[in-house]
């Protein structure tokens, strides 16, 4: 009887690993909140930094001053252009401002109005975009999305998105420092990989078949085929991915946070920017949703920051 030597490479938990369909992440859950407010938002990843902080969990550093990693993800103010309405997860309708200067920025022409009440909905959602424009990225392009609306019940909901209709708001609205978020995005796309770069399988001996970069065998030869968890060569990178229960260390403005050139391949940031602890997922540029963690219920502790580096990245 063969030997089992090592673990199965390749969690089959993000199968299948194929592109994702598009740069602007969907968000598949959105967690309750009974406080009147959005639940999400949008930046862009600008670069990475290193701080200071005092240690305020439970761990054996605790009450000390730790060294950690952060992202600073720049947040121009997203505009709430309408309001949608669900029921039992299907669109009843949607409200669209009638402000023709903030559809323009969309390619939106047609007025549609179509008032509903909240005893029809069972969700309300806000229809939002960002403002790549605003940045000096070099984007331009809009990227529209939907945003959860928090509240105890639907009237309420519908009453807070209603007051948000064709106006903007600022990343300092939705998130606080110490909050704990999910983020969503894209990865990095590192393009068609073998089986040790994409799996982890381990090279085999130099005089084995001549090969030693690849998998020495497809499996058994019953089943006459290959199984779909036999570790093959394809596509590495740019999937989504969802990171759960990421600490925001700090909100503030660009001027604080801007080091000497700028960020590397971004460049300065323009508007206010949030900082959280350790990386996100994609390069410089990419598009990061947010969404309110619904994992954490403690309430959320100001952290304590000692120092934060503004040093040249160039």
């Amino acid at each position: 009887m063969g030997k089992r030597s090592g673990h199965k490479k390749g969690s089959v938990g993000f199968r299948p690993r194929k592109r994702a369909i598009s740069q602007m992440p969907a968000v598949g859950h959105w967690f309750g909140t009974d406080e009147k407010r959005l639940v999400g938002f949008a930046g862009y990843k600008a670069g990475m930094t290193h701080l200071t902080y005092i240690d305020d969990t439970e761990s054996p550093s605790k009450g000390n001053e730790v060294f950690a990693s952060a992202t600073i993800v720049e947040c121009p103010p997203i505009t709430i252009y309408g309001i949608r309405g669900y029921k039992e997860g299907q669109v009843v309708s949607d409200m669209i401002t009638p402000d023709e200067k903030i559809l323009k920025i969309i390619g939106i022409t047609r007025k549609k109005i179509h008032n509903f009440t909240a005893s029809e909905v069972d969700a309300v959602f806000v229809l939002a975009y960002t403002r790549p424009d605003m940045t000096g990225m070099g984007r331009k392009t809009a990227e529209r999305m939907e945003i959860a609306v928090g509240g105890k019940d639907s009237a309420e909901k519908l009453e807070y998105a209603t007051s948000l209709l064709g106006k903007e708001v600022k990343v300092g609205d939705v998130f606080k420092a110490g909050e704990f978020l999910d983020t969503i995005a894209i990865t990095k796309g590192k393009g068609w990989q073998g089986t040790v770069k994409r799996f982890g399988t381990a090279q085999q001996r130099r005089k084995a078949t001549g090969k030693r970069r690849h998998i020495g065998s497809l499996g058994a030869w019953h089943p006459g085929y290959v199984h779909y968890t036999v570790p093959m060569p394809g596509q590495m990178g740019y999937h989504k991915r969802t990171e759960i229960n990421k600490r925001v260390m700090k909100v503030g403005a660009a001027s604080e946070i801007n080091p000497l050139g700028g960020f590397t391949h971004y460049g300065v940031l323009k508007n206010n920017y949030i900082l959280i602890k350790g990386s996100l997922a994609g390069p410089q540029k990419r598009l990061i949703r947010f969404r309110k963690a619904g994992r954490i219920s403690s309430a959320p502790k100001v952290p304590q920051l000692i120092f934060v580096s503004t040093a040249s990245k160039q």
